[in-house]
């Protein structure tokens, strides 16, 4: 992996731990008096971020760094051959079986 390749791992990695921080222990605990001024779906934001919110937001940070690292992937190869799929592919079955 190159210098500026990493950096750009680097780079990824830092700007979705700073969201999940911002929306995890800052707005989750630290700012929940001043964030639970906001309801949604009738119950105080801050408590909803706190129980539910993080963890939404958590696995869909997952979702953007495999689509990010996934894009980076295949801007750096060109593009990935058919066989580079997620599973390898399936031999068709002998005759007579189904």
């Amino acid at each position: 992996m190159s210098r500026s390749a990493w950096r750009s791992t680097l780079r990824r990695t830092a700007v979705l731990l700073g969201v999940w921080f911002l929306v995890g222990p800052v707005l989750g605990v630290l700012l929940v008096d001043r964030v639970n001024a906001i309801s949604f779906g009738g119950v105080p934001l801050g408590f909803w971020i706190a129980q539910q919110g993080s963890i939404v937001v958590f696995v869909a940070l997952i979702f953007v760094n495999a689509w990010l690292t996934d894009r980076y992937a295949r801007d750096a190869n060109g593009s990935l051959p058919a066989s580079a799929g997620p599973h390898p592919p399936v031999p068709p079955a002998p005759h007579g079986e189904h």
